[in-house]
């Protein structure tokens, strides 16, 4: 007897029991994914829970090192180094805490989490610079505090003691080195993408750090530098320019006063006094780079006073040297020191009233109103302005100049003025381009080209968004102690990938409406090369980023001609101005197919005013 499958008992029914076997498997399947669902729930719940655990630890680690950062200040200042050294510790074992959680798998996993995941990569961010700073950069400072006391560094007997300055140096290149690093790892972050509650801490944090490494590099390179300076290796001398900044050059002023700085074994001794007048004409010329003299002529070869019109100062310095020997062929310089008066001025707030005692600087102000005591409010003037209607000679202009300067640096071998405001009155020239050094010894030349003493134009020094505004007199005078200047980058918007960019400078003269009469001659020009009394004529040469070109310029919104050049591989454009008493105007110069992405970097000659007056904040323009 045959029977059909579909009238088998349901037990016989092949189809009946594949059908009992796919609804247990899918009875099975639902059971797992179930659990697999649960189970992921209850993973992305533990985690929630541990994060938020985490997120608690990480605070409470960062809160109590900065906490902690108070109490090591207190006891460095007491000189309490042992419970220093203790807290030291104490903090490294907190950052690395917070360091080790927000570097995990589970903190770097909410880095991705949508709207909130940029604030878990910024605390990541945070945490790891402040573990890099208590190791790397704490560690070593406080290890050799007892080296790194700068009021230690004042002379005694007329020397001095250089010693724990050269032992603190490898320590403050790595304490330095890692303020770098942690400050340009807060300064990536994205501010705008973070909740207020972590974007302003970031911020204030950053802003700190960045006073801390302009603090740390000057004393880092002061360190590595001054031993050798100051001739613990061999003896050194040093020809010293101080520029004068009522007629402007490229690195600062005309460097009329001029004199030798001889050191030995951390001794100082002021030797050769000379001027700029004194020296004469070169005929024939200095040697000079063909492609300077096409910018800034043949002149930077023919006098010293001419020297810097370029702003590259190796280049004016090694020509400086070279006109020096050519006098003087029996001393040969080890290298070149520029500073302006404001300079002068730093450091006489570190040394206090100086007494003028020379018999003939006195006797050269007798019947003047000329101070014979010189304070840090009345250099200036005394030195850019009152001098030149008190005397007439330009010699002996000069020479009261280099005998002021010659003062400042007799107080210092004296040990008048301590170390640490030494070292401040250092850094603040520096950063505002007052102070330049060149060496003839290239290992070291090499080390200066890592500080801002260098004053180089070309090469890798300035590289990157890089522009330069610098000033030369054409008034052949001394009207720019009545100059103010203020230059702004602004970023254009751009039609094509390639970056635009307007250099802006209003400049204005401030002298009296009766200059032409009521100064003297010598500071007016009297006419001389062709301006008239009273007016300001200036040379504004303008340095774009490399490879860029000069597009065109306009005066007051009106297009007018520029001077195109280059020096190496940067753009140069010249405009010549002038100003009557009174009177402001604003010249705009375009930059562009600008390559560079970074933020612009620029770098203007020092004038007497301070640099944060001369500069305006950068602005970018966005595309309507």
């Amino acid at each position: 007897m045959i029977h059909s499958k579909k009238g088998l008992p349901p037990h016989q029914n092949p189809n009946s029991s594949r059908m009992r076997l796919s609804r247990e498997r899918r009875r099975r399947l639902t059971f797992r994914i179930s659990i697999g669902v649960l189970g992921l729930v209850l993973a992305t719940f533990c985690a929630g829970i541990v994060l938020s655990t985490q997120v608690s630890s990480v605070q409470s680690h960062l809160e109590s090192s900065m906490g902690s950062v108070s109490q090591l200040r207190g006891e460095l200042q007491a000189g309490d180094l042992e419970s220093a050294g203790k807290t030291v510790e104490a903090i490294q074992t907190k950052t690395s805490a917070a360091r080790n959680i927000t570097t995990g798998p589970l903190w770097q996993s909410a880095t991705y989490i949508p709207a909130i995941g940029e604030n878990f990569k910024a605390v990541a961010e945070v945490a790891v610079a402040a573990d890099d700073l208590a190791v790397h950069a704490a560690g070593p400072l406080v290890s050799q505090i007892d080296s790194l006391d700068l009021k230690k560094l004042s002379p005694t007997d007329g020397r001095f003691d250089l010693s724990p300055l050269q032992k603190s140096s490898p320590h403050l290149l790595a304490a330095a080195t890692a303020v770098h690093m942690s400050h340009q790892r807060m300064a990536s972050l994205d501010l705008s993408r973070l909740i207020p509650q972590i974007a302003q801490p970031v911020r204030d944090a950053t802003e700190q750090l960045e006073d801390f490494t302009k603090v740390l590099d000057t004393v880092s390179w002061v360190a590595e530098l001054l031993p050798g300076l100051l001739g613990t290796d061999g003896p050194r001398d040093y020809l010293i320019l101080v520029q004068n900044s009522a007629e402007t050059r490229a690195t600062g002023g005309i460097p009329g006063a001029l004199a030798i700085l001889h050191t030995e074994d951390g001794r100082i001794r002021l030797g050769e006094q000379s001027s700029a007048v004194e020296l004469g004409v070169f005929n024939p010329m200095i040697d000079v780079d063909p492609e300077q003299i096409s910018l800034f002529s043949g002149r930077l070869g023919t006098q010293m006073q001419n020297v810097n019109l370029t702003p590259d100062f190796p280049t004016a310095a090694q020509t400086a040297k070279q006109m020096w020997e050519e006098r003087y062929p029996a001393q040969i310089l080890d290298g070149v020191l520029a500073m302006d008066a404001v300079v002068l001025s730093h450091l006489l707030e570190t040394t206090g009233p100086l007494e003028l005692t020379d018999a003939q600087t006195l006797a050269l102000i007798r019947d003047t109103d000329l101070p014979a005591t010189l304070t840090q409010n009345n250099v200036l003037p005394t030195l850019l302005s009152n001098v030149y209607r008190e005397i007439e000679d330009p010699e002996a202009q000069d020479a009261y100049f280099a005998a002021v300067a010659g003062r400042v640096f007799s107080a210092f071998a004296d040990g008048q003025g301590d170390g640490a405001q030494m070292v401040k009155a250092i850094g603040s020239s520096t950063r505002e381009n007052r102070l330049y050094l060149w060496s003839s010894d290239p290992a070291e030349q090499k080390l200066i080209a890592s500080t801002p003493l260098h004053g180089s134009v070309v090469g890798s020094s300035s590289g990157g968004t890089a522009f330069g505004v610098y000033f030369n007199d054409g008034t052949g005078a001394k009207m720019d102690f009545y100059s103010t200047r203020s230059i702004q980058l602004i970023n254009e918007c751009s039609a094509d990938e390639y970056g635009t960019y307007t250099v802006r400078i209003t400049a204005t003269n401030n002298a009296p409406s009766d200059a032409s009469t009521a100064l003297p001659r010598y500071v007016t020009g009297g006419g001389v090369f062709g301006v008239d009394p009273g007016k300001i004529r200036t040379n504004y040469v303008v340095y774009g980023p490399s490879q860029a070109f000069v597009e065109n310029a306009s005066l007051d919104g009106r297009p007018i001609p520029v001077s195109p050049g280059q020096h190496g591989s940067r753009p140069v454009g010249s405009v010549s101005l002038e100003l009557a008493p009174g009177e402001t105007k604003t010249l705009d110069v375009i930059f562009s197919k600008v390559v560079q992405d970074s933020d612009p970097d620029l770098t203007v000659t020092p004038t007497l005013q301070s640099l944060a007056d001369v500069v305006v904040p950068f602005a970018r323009k966005s595309c309507p």
